[in-house]
């Protein structure tokens, strides 16, 4: 069984850009969760406990278990989540659910190189490079970050990339670079995942964005959901209604004008939350092409200026979001921990083909 059943689920930076696969159930706080298992109690069922009603009915898991996971909303019955104490009746559909979609399939080791920040008997940090997909998924069954760590840890006896116990603690996009975290243990991907839940966690973003902020530094708030005109895009909803609540902090680092380079700390983590809540400003980030950021928003349209651009696109083939930061506190020695990934060479590179081209004109 699942202690990503039994973590305190973590709302994500981003959901990779090949797994669209809608999640099964949102819960009050907006967590998005996927069904792992589920179970229909028999007409004859007597009235038990869900929780010795799931550890008859789950290989390898204790009671314990399945108490800590209906503790953190994972454990669902007729569609809304109960305490380890409900009494199963007949006919309830039982289902425990997680924050990733299942594996259908056992994880392959590759041997992909992985850039660790740090590692230790609890935690691994990594700092992942754009284009690499966090989890295996539709179009992308192999050659993941997951796959990488399979191949990190195979002489590991105490860590099975299969079980969902251990590992990533949250995601970032395919295209976009930067620091994740993965837990060693039971205990530490519990722990991890109650301070991502409980926004303890400390992220930032350094991110090119089209045209200059109106201020150089603010907030940005609108509820998120799925685009309705199109759904392999998320979009900020009008309706107030509707959506997840999401709110993006930013300052202005640089600014040439027709794009500026902008701090990002996320309050929430909502799937595309930077792209979509820049995107909603006016201001997408820069060759994101999911999000209309890949073309000429801003400066007079000439020749020159658009090979300039087109150069510069080349330069960075991918949404200009980097993950530079990560803090929080070491689920065994208590103490607090901060990370920093340079940023990439790709997008330091677009940085200073900017800055040139700002000092010409």
């Amino acid at each position: 069984m699942d202690d990503e059943i039994l973590d305190m689920m973590v709302p994500e930076t981003g959901t990779e850009d090949t797994q669209e696969r809608q999640a099964d159930f949102v819960d009050d706080n907006g967590r998005e969760l996927y069904e792992h298992f589920r179970f229909v109690a028999d007409p004859g069922q007597q009235m038990l406990r869900v929780d010795k009603f799931l550890t008859d009915r789950l290989e390898r898991t204790s009671r314990n278990r399945v108490q800590q996971a209906a503790d953190a909303g994972c454990v669902i019955v007729n569609g809304k989540a109960v305490k380890s104490s409900y009494k199963v009746k007949p006919g309830d559909r039982v289902s425990v659910v997680m924050d990733r979609p299942r594996y259908d399939y056992e994880i392959v080791a590759e041997d992909i190189p992985l850039d660790i920040v740090y590692e230790d008997d609890y935690v691994l940090v990594v700092n992942k490079p754009a284009g690499l997909v966090v989890h295996p998924g539709h179009g992308n069954w192999t050659g993941t970050l997951v796959n990488a760590l399979a191949w990190h840890f195979r002489d590991n006896d105490n860590y099975d990339v299969n079980d969902p116990r251990l590992g990533l603690v949250h995601r970032i996009d395919k295209d976009t670079s930067g620091l994740l975290v993965v837990a060693k243990t039971p205990e530490a991907k519990t722990d991890l995942g109650r301070q991502f839940f409980n926004k303890t966690t400390r992220r930032e973003y350094v991110a090119m964005v089209w045209g200059s902020m109106q201020e150089p530094s603010g907030t940005i708030t609108g509820n998120i959901g799925r685009n309705p005109k199109n759904a392999l895009q998320m979009a900020v909803m009008q309706d107030p209604t509707k959506g997840k609540h999401a709110v993006t902090h930013y300052s202005v680092l640089e600014d040439f004008g027709y794009v500026s380079i902008v701090k990002c700390v996320l309050e929430t983590g909502r799937t595309h939350q930077i792209r979509v809540h820049f995107q909603h400003q006016g201001h997408p980030l820069f060759n994101d092409e999911r999000y209309g950021g890949d073309r000429v928003l801003k400066g007079t349209p000439t020749a020159k200026y658009k090979q300039f651009v087109e150069n510069c696109f080349s330069l960075c083939p991918r949404q200009a979001l980097h993950a530079r930061t990560l803090g929080f506190r070491h689920p065994h020695t208590r103490r607090e921990m901060d990370f920093e990934a340079p940023i990439p060479r790709d997008m330091s590179e677009l940085f200073d083909k900017w800055r040139a081209f700002r000092s010409t004109t």
